[in-house]
């Protein structure tokens, strides 16, 4: 029988508080906002104190850049960035079901840092370049196989893709009764008419 490493069950355990600083921490992103959020209200919520807290999360910084981390690390996890770019896009909807939680706080944390100064305006304009560079190499990838119309611009495409991606998620957290699949099914559906070889006369 193999034998328990030493600490083992304490390690554990200190994951399991850091996921749940974590949780409550986008919890209440979402609710109040970062400027409104304070160390101590997170540490109350997650039931630590606050030297608990700064044991995972040297910082309030810190602990911003982790709840980025982990709405990154689901997208990576969730997404084929070398796969069909239709495909995709229409699959993002099922992202709203599956993390509603990581989509609320990426929304309140990215108006609260449009201006170039905040804390986190170029850690997220660094991701959203990576968004639309992403897209646009979708693109390019179909205008290379023949699939895409060779006269469109994919950059100019790909802002317009990842802006009605923030925007749904934006219109959303108003309005959770929106028919998310109808939505991102009838975009695609639009997108790939225009994106599409004209046919032959």
């Amino acid at each position: 029988m193999p034998q328990q490493r030493p600490y083992a069950s304490l390690f554990a355990k200190g994951e399991d508080r850091k996921q749940r600083i974590l949780a409550v921490a986008q919890r209440l992103l979402t609710k109040n906002g970062w400027r409104a959020t304070t160390l101590g209200q997170i540490a109350r919520e997650a039931g630590v104190t606050p030297a608990g807290l700064l044991h995972h999360f040297e910082s309030k910084e810190q602990l911003l850049h982790a709840v980025l981390e982990a709405r990154d690390a689901d997208d990576d996890a969730n997404a084929n960035m070398s796969g069909d770019i239709l495909e995709e896009i229409r699959n993002a909807a099922e992202r709203f079901t599956r993390s509603p939680h990581l989509i609320g706080m990426f929304a309140v944390i990215l108006v609260e840092n449009l201006d170039p100064e905040a804390t986190l305006h170029k850690r997220l304009l660094h991701r959203y370049r990576t968004a639309t560079g992403v897209v646009a190499d979708g693109i390019r990838r179909g205008q290379r196989e023949g699939r895409y119309r060779p006269d469109l611009d994919p950059d100019l495409k790909a802002a317009e893709v990842v802006a009605f991606l923030n925007g749904m998620e934006t219109s959303w957290l108003l309005d959770p009764s929106i028919p998310l699949t109808e939505v991102f099914s009838e975009y695609t559906r639009s997108l790939a008419v225009q994106l599409a070889v004209p046919e032959s006369s």
